[in-house]
């Protein structure tokens, strides 16, 4: 029997995860990061989380393309550096490749 990986990493990815951090709406800068290496819903949900740590965001919108690049689109009430970006998306364990 082979081995189809954890439910996590399952073969039906998941898309548009949208995230409004809790108290906030909508507004301010937005940004869009091409973000390399997440496979699933579970890869997108940990980009989402480490990148709604950053003072500022509002949301966080991914649509996924499992094993290729994702565009990573982030509202924020000011302009992110991206090296706050890079730094969040690193600590998920995926890499920025552009912003």
């Amino acid at each position: 029997m082979a081995s189809t990986g954890c439910a996590c990493c399952a073969p039906t990815p998941a898309t548009n995860h949208t995230v409004p951090a809790a108290g906030t709406t909508s507004a301010g800068s937005t940004a869009t990061y091409q973000v390399e290496g997440m496979t699933c819903g579970h890869c997108a949900s940990s980009v989402t989380e480490e990148l709604t740590t950053v003072d500022g965001v509002s949301e966080v919108h991914i649509d996924l393309v499992a094993g290729g690049i994702s565009t990573v689109t982030v509202t924020a009430d000011r302009a992110l550096s991206v090296e706050a970006v890079r730094a969040a998306v690193k600590a998920a364990g995926y890499t920025l490749v552009s912003a």
